[in-house]
């Protein structure tokens, strides 16, 4: 029996699975790398959902997004191991398929403060996506995307995600951390489809 058919007898599983990834602690906490996991906190915020620490290795949210029932949740491991929290919550909460989770993370290929909705796709290199694929034995969940950059100067990648955010770059990435909780709610209400017009289109 695969992961997505092990819906709970009885119950009706939430409409949506909505991870938003980063990794653990205040060293790391609204560094580029975290952006996925500041825009699901925000969403629980605005939809006065409380994240609560416990099983699944994630914090954890039951919320009603304009009436929806959603799961928000940000993993508790490092990032390279953020698909023990997908599978987990998948199993608890019956979810019924990818098409069904939205992932929330940084994106190295985009420009600063961008915002992008893909359905499916490759992994560009992200080691959250790869660990989230490899435990779901799928790649077909959906995406929003945010925009972080390429290091302007030969710094990695890896410390250039990790590393403290000057203001005035911080300032772009707190729009952008709106507008993919905009998407978000956009995915929930009115299907990708409508998402990826709109927001692909900014």
């Amino acid at each position: 029996m695969g992961l997505f058919s092990r819906t709970r007898s009885g119950d009706n599983p939430p409409e949506w699975l909505v991870l938003g990834l980063g990794n653990p602690g205040q060293k790391y906490a609204h560094t580029r790398h975290n952006v996925g996991e500041d825009a699901v906190r925000l969403l629980a915020d605005r939809h006065q959902a409380a994240l609560k620490s416990g099983k699944n290795d994630a914090f954890v949210a039951e919320a009603r997004v304009d009436g929806v029932r959603c799961v928000l949740a940000v993993p508790v491991t490092f990032m390279n191991e953020s698909g023990r929290a997908a599978a987990s919550l998948v199993s608890r909460f019956g979810i019924t398929g990818a098409e069904r989770i939205i992932v929330v993370h940084d994106e190295l290929d985009l420009e600063p403060g961008s915002v992008k909705v893909k359905q499916a796709g490759g992994l560009a290199g992200h080691n959250g996506l790869r660990s989230i694929t490899a435990h779901l034995s799928t790649q077909d969940y959906l995406r929003v995307r945010i925009g972080v950059g390429r290091p302007p100067s030969r710094e990695s990648g890896a410390d250039y995600v990790l590393s403290k955010v000057p203001k005035a770059a911080r300032d772009v990435l707190d729009v952008a951390i709106e507008l993919a909780a905009d998407a978000v709610e956009q995915i929930i209400n009115e299907g990708v489809d409508a998402a990826m017009r709109t927001v692909n289109a900014r």
